[in-house]
């Protein structure tokens, strides 16, 4: 449930720390929640009113971040959210000081290098993030990283954040 209240029919992307409500979207959507609770992480929502309609999280290293678990409710795709929520999730992860944004995927591939994304190689992505969550947990599951595709965007020109 949105904190605050919002317009009906409005898209809204925020941060979070409802876990319990990214929690429920990921499980919805079969994806993993270990290493939610990290210190380090944070997790942006996008609402339709006061709907949460779509996720994404950005887990923090010194000047990298991982994007992780992005997604949208099925009836709500196509309209732009999942673009926005990666728009927030890298303003996020430049406020943080990363200049360097990776992201695995196995089933979107075909959507992040239209957000500038390129292909990334997935034992450097392993190496520059050690110690983030995903990355340990594909460290102990390593049969799911090798369905995975790593991706890169270089966030170091981004400048001045927008409000």
């Amino acid at each position: 449930m949105a904190i605050r209240k919002h317009r009906a029919g409005e898209l809204v992307v925020e941060q979070t720390r409802d876990l319990e409500c990214v929690c429920a979207m990921l499980a919805r959507a079969g994806m993993d929640t270990d290493g939610i609770e990290w210190p380090a992480a944070c997790y942006i929502v996008a609402y339709v009113g006061d709907e949460a309609v779509g996720v994404i999280g950005v887990e923090s290293k010194i000047d990298a971040a991982l994007l992780r678990s992005l997604y949208v409710d099925e009836s709500m795709r196509g309209r732009g959210i999942g673009a926005a929520l990666v728009a927030a999730a890298r303003k996020a992860a430049h406020t943080r000081g990363a200049r360097h944004l990776y992201l695995f995927t196995k089933d979107a591939a075909g959507f992040f290098p239209h957000l500038g994304f390129e292909p990334a190689d997935t034992a450097s992505v392993m190496s520059t993030l050690a110690g983030a969550p995903q990355v340990e947990y594909y460290r102990a599951h390593p049969e799911e990283l090798r369905s995975e595709a790593a991706y890169h965007l270089d966030i170091s020109g981004d400048g001045v954040i927008e409000r």
